[in-house]
């Protein structure tokens, strides 16, 4: 072995670092045309590209000439159903919904409108409008320079939730179907589709002595709102005492107050499943919560809801039925009423109202549980949401009201009963 052949072999130069580097985007950026390429491909086209290959090889090694001009004619076909991708599709998608919330049952009216801002024509093509799980189809005819096309749709709603609608994609392909090209225009937007929910006019479920309140009707001794003054009793506060109509009076006279109270007042919605005999009942239930938390929301209440795992955004009417429309069921993993009870008491000590609804397969022993586990001093209500019941019923268990719906029109009437 010579010393030549010992020898390491030269580094390599700052040049053939440059060229490497070079290739490798050129390769990436020439792999990521490939995969657009692939994508725009569908499978039938794929299965006949494959016969034409297929019937072309066999017309050659067979000698057969109608595999080899079958192989030729699926060619051709395929190649002509490719110059169909070649064009602009350079809209400007607008995307507008009349109204991005809506109650169940109610129809989501939009308009999509599509305008061609170059200075060439823009050759047919085909918009989609994904709308969740679905989709809609628009054909736009050829829009020429400045020119504008408008699309107006409907969207039913049949059941609670948050749909998606859109991205718009504008798709281009061919009438066999072998090849599609699609470009996103434009971003989704949110349809909050709201629970169905009842208003009713009624007294607040209760209140919180606190200072930072609004002043109420009763009189107290002791608070910040001043109202009058009154004759000092044995047993007044004497901080209270106001000096100097005692001086003018002779008598000594103290300052009565208003007293002002607040109402934290709290729902604990169970979303878990093994707790509804139906999903109507967890609808209603839901719509129970809603109900409830609007009707304090109008009373200035401050209004805080929470399902197992989560607290839901209620600070205003909007924001609680949004929260509501995204709520789904739960696993068993994730408790029943009894540990959301829980999870309120050590969350939100100071509730002075505590609504809980649930389904009617909660016990009552659990019910009795979860009533037993919320802030000592606040005022328990259950709801339970049970289809199946003709007329609302009322029972207590311990300290707590239960009443028994079995329609949404019937919360009125049973709340009167609690309140009665």
């Amino acid at each position: 072995m010579t010393a030549e052949a010992l020898q390491a072999p030269p580094a390599p130069t700052d040049r053939d670092a440059g060229w490497r580097d070079i290739a490798a985007v050129l390769g990436a950026r020439a792999l990521s045309r490939l995969r657009l390429m692939a994508a725009a491909v569908r499978p039938l086209a794929w299965v006949l590209m494959g016969l034409a290959v297929g019937f072309w090889i066999l017309g050659q090694v067979a000698g057969w000439a109608e595999f080899t001009i079958a192989a030729i004619v699926i060619a051709m076909a395929v190649a002509v159903c490719a110059l169909f991708l070649i064009g602009r599709t350079a809209y400007d998608v607008s995307l507008d919904l009349a109204r991005t919330r809506v109650v169940v049952g109610e129809r989501a009216v939009g308009a999509l409108t599509l305008a061609n801002r170059g200075s060439r024509a823009i050759l047919p093509s085909r918009v989609v409008l994904p709308v969740g799980s679905g989709r809609g189809e628009f054909g736009i005819q050829r829009l020429a320079p400045g020119e504008e096309a408008e699309e107006l749709f409907a969207i039913p709603t049949h059941k609670r939730g948050v749909v998606k609608v859109g991205p718009v994609s504008v798709v281009r392909g061919d009438p066999l179907g072998l090849f599609e090209r699609a470009h996103r225009r434009d971003e989704p937007v949110d349809l909050f589709v709201h629970p169905r929910t009842v208003l009713f006019d009624g007294q607040s479920l209760g209140y919180l002595r606190d200072l930072e309140g609004l002043p109420a009707a009763d009189l107290s001794r002791d608070d910040v709102s001043f109202h009058a003054l009154l004759e000092y009793q044995p047993g007044d506060d004497l901080r209270h005492v106001h000096w100097r109509s005692t001086a003018r009076t002779g008598t000594m006279m103290v300052r009565q107050y208003e007293e002002t109270r607040r109402s934290h007042f709290v729902i604990g919605l169970s979303r878990s499943t093994a707790e509804y005999a139906t999903d109507d009942d967890f609808e209603l239930a839901i719509s129970a919560a809603g109900s409830i938390g609007l009707r304090a929301l109008r009373d200035s209440q401050r209004v805080d809801m929470r399902v197992q795992g989560r607290e839901l955004p209620s600070g205003t009417g909007k924001q609680l039925l949004d929260s509501l429309s995204a709520v789904e069921g739960s696993k068993p993993k994730e408790g029943g009423i009894a540990e959301l009870a829980g999870v309120v008491a050590a969350t939100m000590p100071l509730a002075s109202v505590v609504v809980l609804v649930c389904g009617s397969r909660v016990r009552a022993d659990d019910l009795r549980l979860a009533c037993s586990r919320l802030p000592f001093g606040a005022r328990v209500l259950a709801v339970v949401a049970d289809t199946s019941v003709d007329t609302p019923a009322l029972r207590r268990i311990g300290d707590a009201d239960v009443v028994t719906v079995g329609a949404l029109a019937q919360i009125p009437l049973a709340l009167q009963k609690v309140l009665a």
